[in-house]
């Protein structure tokens, strides 16, 4: 076989290689994505200029994530917020938007106790989402009824709404929400 001919043959061949690996990688961080962030990365796609951008996003968030010291709860510290959460539940019958005001502040207390930062709503909701992006739509769901019931314009329907949601994610950070990562510096 000649030069030319094998070149006819291995350049083609080369350059439909060089074009199938970026969109074999592409493809492969997607999926990964999206079984990491579930519902999460299709909401962060929707609110993006383009699934290029939100995949950066989702990225970033995953790499500020890493950094941080999530750790899991001793023994006898679970058992307090379990009692904590049994408390604010029976105070919802006789003061249900308190309950509502408490599971929120319950909620981001376990938060901090895990080792997420908690400062602001928007980066709360960013740094949940790499790990519990399945359960994060109950927190926002909650979260807008508490919003709500502070101008005491919920109802009773809706602060019982919230108080499942808020158990949804309370649920999954008091037991660890699947995976924990010990980071050092």
């Amino acid at each position: 076989m000649s030069t030319s001919t094998l070149l006819a043959i291995v350049i083609p061949i080369a350059v439909i290689v060089l074009l199938i690996v970026p969109v074999l990688v592409l493809a492969r961080r997607r999926r990964a994505l999206r079984e990491r962030f579930g519902p999460e990365y299709e909401r962060t796609v929707e609110d993006a200029d383009s699934r290029l951008a939100a995949e950066r996003e989702l990225g970033a968030r995953q790499k500020r994530h890493d950094k941080l010291d999530i750790k899991p709860l001793p023994d006898r510290v679970r058992d307090r917020y379990a009692r904590d959460w049994d408390d604010v539940q029976h105070e919802f019958v006789d003061r249900p938007e308190d309950a509502v005001h408490d599971a929120d502040r319950l909620v981001t207390s376990l938060m901090e106790e895990r080792g997420y930062p908690t400062g602001s709503y928007d980066q709360q909701l960013k740094d949940l989402s790499v790990e519990h992006g399945r359960t994060l739509e109950h927190y926002r769901a909650a979260h807008e009824i508490d919003v709500l019931s502070t101008g005491h314009q919920a109802t009773t329907e809706q602060l019982r709404s919230a108080m499942v949601h808020y158990r949804a994610l309370f649920d999954e950070l008091l037991l660890d929400g699947g995976q924990t990562r010990h980071v050092t510096a």
